[in-house]
This record gives structure tokens, sequence and C-alpha cells, in this order.
């Protein structure tokens, strides 16, 4: 049923102009919210870990909006085949390119680390439509023709997928051509993740973007492609994490992903709305 829905949604949202596709989005996600009511629990306890003191109108209020963002996400997955020059220069501002090209010059590849928040597909979209080397690290779905339906849509603007859980060297060889390793570092999806301090409290997350940066000395990039609030884009290169090889363990571990985390909770805290952790963070 999900990949018959899926298709359905691309099949339209090619046909329907964006504007229009947009408001189905919205009007799908008004709906789905007064039905989802893990997902709203989930949200809540995410939010209120970030958002102490905020009251529960103003929590209601981002909630609302990230089922509305989520849907406007996919909405623009299932355009990925319209992406083109013209659509990046009319809808999307990009800061910080300089930091990605600097990071490339050192010739030992870079790790892009971005975060379930905002429109991650679209930001890789736009980095491999410049013709930049981008290879993602995407988590396999067990449904393979829905897997194969978001390998398709990734690769309509040739970037490379990598499945989780693939032979490292496939990694390794990335970064040793100096390509672009993309990695979304917010969520853990193994047994191998290292507890952080996030938002003042502990949290686990993947050691992937740290682990091949202190390999191969490839620095870390964090990443993010963010909706404003006239459906314009941003895309944003932060300055690049050093990682140094000589550092190795934990200890290197931890202080490259505590400098990714500091910029992540900048964003949630700006764009709460388009933090899309449907999930428990911090597990009580």
């Amino acid at each position: 049923m999900l990949y018959l829905l899926y298709r359905i949604g691309r099949r339209l949202a090619l046909m329907l102009p964006i504007g229009v596709c947009y408001a189905a989005a919205v009007f799908m996600a008004d709906v789905y919210y007064f039905f989802a009511h893990r997902d709203r629990k989930e949200l809540d306890y995410n939010l209120r870990g970030v958002f102490e003191n905020e009251n529960k109108k103003v929590i209601r209020k981002y909630i609302r909006g990230i089922f509305r963002n989520f849907a406007k996400y996919l909405a623009d997955f299932f355009r990925s085949a319209k992406l083109d020059q013209d659509y990046i220069l009319r809808y999307v501002a990009i800061e910080g390119k300089e930091n990605l090209d600097k990071a490339l010059a050192k010739g030992k590849g870079v790790i892009l680390a971005g975060a379930h928040m905002g429109n991650w597909e679209l930001g890789g979209s736009i980095i491999a439509s410049f013709g930049y080397p981008l290879y993602v690290i995407a988590l396999e779905h067990k449904d393979s023709r829905i897997n194969d339906f978001f390998v398709q849509q990734r690769t309509l603007s040739d970037s490379k997928v990598i499945p989780v859980g693939a032979q490292l060297k496939s990694c390794f060889r990335v970064l040793q051509r100096n390509g672009i390793l993309g990695i979304v570092g917010d969520r853990n999806f193994s047994k191998n993740g290292v507890d952080m301090d996030f938002f003042g409290r502990k949290a686990n997350f993947p050691k992937g973007a740290a682990f091949f940066g202190l390999k191969t000395g490839a620095p870390v990039v964090p990443t993010l492609t963010l909706r404003m609030k006239d459906e314009t884009f941003k895309l944003v290169f932060e300055k690049p994490i050093t990682c140094d090889p000589g550092r190795s363990g934990e200890a290197g571990i931890v202080s490259i992903l505590g400098q990714y985390i500091r910029v992540i909770e900048k964003y949630i805290r700006s764009y709460p709305d388009q933090w899309y952790a449907f999930r428990k963070v911090w597990q009580e």
C-alpha cells in the first residue's frame, strides 16, 4: 500500500504546479495530524527537551508545522525530476559554499554531515547537480520496491547511493578519490553509537561521520537545507570540522561529534518546525 501511495504521490507531484502540490501536502498533513497520536506524543516529548519553558500552544504550533513541512519535503522529493539550474536560481540561496570548496581543496575528500530536518534530499540533489562527486549513505527500506523507488529518485540528480551496512571500503574509496560522502548523522540506526550531550541530556548518536573523518583526515562539513517562509530554500555549508587521524579512538569521535551537535542544536532552536524527530531522542 505504501509503495502504491508513493507512486501516486510522485505522479501527482510531477503533474501539478508546485503551489498546488504544497496545498495538497498541507491538507494531507493536517488530516494525518489528527490520527497520528504516537507521532504527536513523541514530537511533544522531543520539543519539550529543547524548549522546556515554552507553553503548550507554542509546542502544538511547532508540531503542526513539522507535519506540514515533512509533507512538503515529500512533495519536493517526488518532484526530483523537475530539479534544474533554473529552479535552483529561483528558489535556492546558497551560503558557505566556500567552506565546501576549501575542504575539498585539501584533497582528502569531504564528509557532509546533515540531519533529519529541512530538506536533506533536496540539498543532496543540488550539490550533485553542480557536478560535485556526491555519494550518500542511505538506510535501506525493508520493502525492496520502496527501496528501489527511493534510490531511483536520489539518482535523478547524479548522486550515488551507498546502502547502510555496505562494505566500508566503498566509503573509503569515495574519500580517497577526493569525493564527497553524505551522511545524515543525527539518528543512530545501529548498536554502535555513542552517548553525547544533546540539549543538556544524553542521546545516542552514530559514529559514522567522525569515524570516517578520523580514519582518512577528511573534514566534516555540517550541511543543512532549510525551508524559508516564502517556500524558497537556504542551503548552508558550515565551517569544516578538522579531523586529525592522530586523535583516533573514543576521545576523537566525541570531539568531532560534539562540534557537529552544537551546530545542529543551533538550527533546531531556530527552525523547530523542521526537525523531523518522530521517535524519542532521549530514552528515560
